[in-house]
């Protein structure tokens, strides 16, 4: 009789429902210190394509350290509007800092090009040689 109760019955009196799903969204981890990241396989090498609008070329910094690659982005903009007797009309801040980390074990880490265009950062990472395994006899002594 209970798995027929229509989907949502349960919690028809929630008073603070509001706020627990702020702390879930806030807290959660999504959209949050991060950009959008597409990353393709054209055979030879990996292209990696990182959206980062509104950010100035001087404030994004690629780091390489061992096997990993970091991306760091910040965000600095300041709008502001004045009427004629140079009183605010509209100010307006934003800022923000991003970061993602890729593993790149499997690519030529000192041939990695970037190049940014239109809020795109392109990084081009050439793959490295798969290591074939050799094959051989050992001579019992």
């Amino acid at each position: 009789m209970f798995e027929l109760m229509p989907f949502g019955r349960n919690d028809l009196y929630r008073p603070f429902r509001d706020l627990e799903n702020l702390e879930r969204s806030f807290f959660s981890g999504k959209e949050l210190g991060g950009f959008k990241t597409d990353i393709k396989d054209t055979g030879n090498a990996y292209v990696l394509e990182a959206d980062l609008p509104g950010v100035k070329k001087e404030d994004i910094h690629i780091d390489i350290d061992g096997d990993y690659l970091s991306i760091t982005a910040q965000r600095n903009n300041e709008k502001s509007e004045k009427d004629k007797e140079g009183n605010y009309i509209r100010c307006e801040r934003s800022y923000g800092s991003f970061s993602r980390s890729f593993d790149i074990s499997g690519v030529k880490a000192e041939d990695i090009t970037a190049a940014y265009d239109n809020g795109v950062l392109t990084l081009t990472m050439p793959k490295r040689e798969a290591a074939v395994p050799t094959a051989r006899r050992l001579e019992i002594q």
